[in-house]
C-alpha cells in the first residue's frame, strides 16, 4: 500500500502538465477553449516579447504557454498552446524576441487575447493551428 500512495503525487503532476494522453487536458479540438478560436477574427500583430508565462487558460485544463507582446504603446496577450507541445518544437520564443503573430483575437474573461495560429521569429515559423483553428498537436504523436 505504501508504494501506491508514493505514486499518487507523480501521477497527479503528470496530469497537471498534460503529459497523460497528449492532446487532452482541455486542448483537444472539441474542447470549450478550442471552440473560442474564430477564423473571422484573425489578425496579425508584430512586436517584442516582454514575458513568456505558463498559464492554465480554463479550470481543468493542463498548462499552456502565454506571451505578453509589446506593440508600440500597448501590450497584447497571446495564447500559444499546451506546454508539452511547445517544449517539443524547434522554435523557442523568449523575452526580447521580435515576433509576428497571426491568430484569432477574442475576448477572454473581458480582456482581448489572441489565440495564435502562427508565430514568426526571424526566418523561423512556429505553426500552432491551421486556418480553421485546428491545433497542430491534434494527433501529433500518431504521425
Amino acid at each position: 500500500m505504501v508504494a501506491v500512495i508514493g505514486l499518487v503525487p507523480t501521477v497527479g503532476s503528470f496530469a497537471q502538465d498534460g503529459m497523460m494522453g497528449k492532446g487532452s487536458g482541455g486542448w483537444g479540438m472539441g474542447s470549450q477553449y478550442m471552440r473560442m478560436y474564430d477564423p473571422k477574427t484573425v489578425e496579425t500583430i508584430s512586436g517584442i516579447v516582454e514575458r513568456v508565462d505558463m498559464i492554465t487558460p480554463l479550470k481543468g485544463m493542463s498548462r499552456g504557454v502565454h506571451l505578453m507582446v509589446k506593440i508600440d504603446k500597448e501590450t497584447s496577450e497571446v495564447h500559444l498552446g499546451p506546454v508539452w507541445y511547445l517544449e517539443n518544437q524547434d522554435v523557442k520564443i523568449m523575452p526580447k524576441d521580435k515576433v509576428e503573430v497571426r491568430g484569432s483575437k477574442i475576448m477572454f474573461f473581458g480582456k482581448p487575447v489572441i489565440i495564435a495560429a502562427e508565430v514568426k521569429k526571424g526566418d523561423e515559423v512556429l505553426k500552432l493551428r491551421d486556418e480553421n483553428g485546428s491545433p497542430a498537436w491534434s494527433g501529433w504523436r500518431r504521425r
